[in-house]
């Protein structure tokens, strides 16, 4: 029998849900913002949600409604990892290395997190209170306990989930819920040995997980197989944005004449690097400038400084082609920058190396109105089969890529059919709030 409107507000106001969100240092990290999206939408729905940062603090695009409180700050567990002595020094002495505005200010130019540097601390992370940050595991879950209590533990990755064994131990009542969205990549980058002792220790930790959620079937049956987690444990939500950001209205599309310029403005919204694969992009920008001039190439996103010369060598490539004045690079928006971005271009590729299970770029910028071109794998193919918003072309084929540039080019009902249908399809389908109710018809089963 369905539960009264009453009972079930009393329910969600009573339960306490802890989030456990992995900050990316200075950078805007997807996953990140995501989480954030995730907590505020809980938190209107009714729920006691807490979203607590691990390592970093988060950096959003929007409010952030993380805690101020950082466990395992990214300075300490390092300086745990590289001087195990300072173990010895007393907690008291060394808990301003978690104070956020330091981290932050140690953070600001860091570059994105390379894997192959970090195998041995993130193995020892993943040990648990077996690994050298043992002590940061207990004060983690002694919080948990003695403080929180928390009906709901959610973790924003499998690879902060070294403490899970403990909060099994500890809190048998809380529910774990982990999402799954890139830890293959990460492990995939550690050097042979570490990652074969890292997926040995993810797969340990899948007896303390109740659920773990994945935004595709492609990317369930990649977990589920790297790390023997059984069927009955995968639960698959879509993926989803604050789509109200970008568009309210379901029925209208930006208008994207530009004036009387009359170019035709190809997009890039990803972080700058190798694997986001812009080098095929321009590749295809490339391909297509010489007898096609009314094409530009619009690219935006967050660059570490272990990219610039990466950067460099595209910024070198067009220069040297001629094209540098239809050639830009808008650095990393802000949300209502973004926005505005999104809604000024023609269509949206981000060709990635990698099989990506999300492609949160993609759902933004159909949600703007903006058709995407996107390589058929990962999770991109079901993503465009759920929408409708795009086209799918042969990965890492820069001929294919800037083939389907040019249909779409060339064939404007064809590009207003797509926005409409992605337009449509994100707002219906994959907003952040049909993404709450979906995770939360996991709370109540055990």
């Amino acid at each position: 029998m369905e539960q009264p409107q009453s009972t079930i507000r009393s329910l969600k106001t009573n339960m306490k849900v802890v989030f456990l969100t992995a900050g990316a240092a200075g950078m805007y990290c997807g996953s990140c913002m995501h989480d954030n999206a995730l907590a505020r939408t809980l938190i209107a729905d009714g729920y006691d949600c807490l979203l607590q940062p691990i390592y970093t603090p988060i950096r959003t695009d929007s409010i952030s409604v993380a805690s101020e409180k950082i466990f395992f700050g990214g300075i300490h567990v390092y300086l745990l990892q590289q001087m195990p002595w300072l173990r010895f020094v007393p907690q008291s002495a060394r808990r301003f290395l978690d104070w956020p505005p330091l981290i932050r200010v140690a953070t600001r130019k860091a570059a994105s997190t390379d894997p192959a540097k970090l195998g041995d601390l993130a193995i020892s992370m993943l040990q648990g209170t077996d690994g050298r940050q043992s002590e940061e595991v207990i004060r983690l879950v002694d919080w948990l306990e003695n403080k929180i209590q928390p009906d709901v533990l959610i973790l924003s990755n499998l690879l902060i989930g070294g403490s899970l064994p403990l909060v099994h131990r500890r809190l048998p009542e809380t529910q774990v819920i982990v999402m799954l969205q890139g830890d293959d990549i990460f492990l995939d980058h550690l050097p042979t040995e570490a990652r074969a002792e890292a997926i040995a220790l993810c797969s340990k930790l899948v007896s303390s997980v109740d659920r773990f959620v994945v935004n595709s079937r492609f990317y369930a049956d990649r977990m589920g197989t790297l790390l023997n987690i059984p069927p009955e444990k995968l639960f698959q939500t879509p993926l989803s944005i604050d789509a109200a950001a970008y568009s309210a209205s379901l029925t209208s599309v930006p208008d994207r004449s530009h004036g009387k310029t009359k170019t035709f403005r190809i997009g890039y919204l990803a972080r700058i690097s190798p694997e986001k694969g812009l080098h095929r992009l321009v590749d295809a920008f490339l391909h297509l400038a010489n007898e096609h001039h009314d094409v530009t190439l619009e690219v935006a996103g967050w660059l570490g400084e272990v990219n610039r010369p990466y950067l460099k060598t595209i910024q070198t490539r067009v220069r040297e082609a001629g094209l540098e004045d239809r050639f830009t690079y808008h650095g990393s928006p802000e949300l209502a920058e973004k926005v505005a971005f999104l809604q000024s271009l023609d269509l949206l590729s981000v060709p990635t190396e990698y099989e990506d299970p999300k492609g949160l770029f993609a759902l933004e910028a159909m949600a703007s109105g903006v058709p995407v071109v996107l390589p058929d794998h990962g999770g991109f193919s079901e993503l465009i089969a759920s929408t409708g918003g795009g086209i799918l072309v042969p990965p890492n084929d820069h001929h294919a890529l800037a083939e389907a540039i040019l249909r779409l080019k060339n064939d404007p009902l064809l590009r207003k059919e797509l926005s409409k249908n992605g337009h449509r399809s994100v707002h219906e389908k994959h907003s952040i709030e049909n993404a709450s109710r979906a995770l939360a018809t996991l709370f109540a089963q055990s």
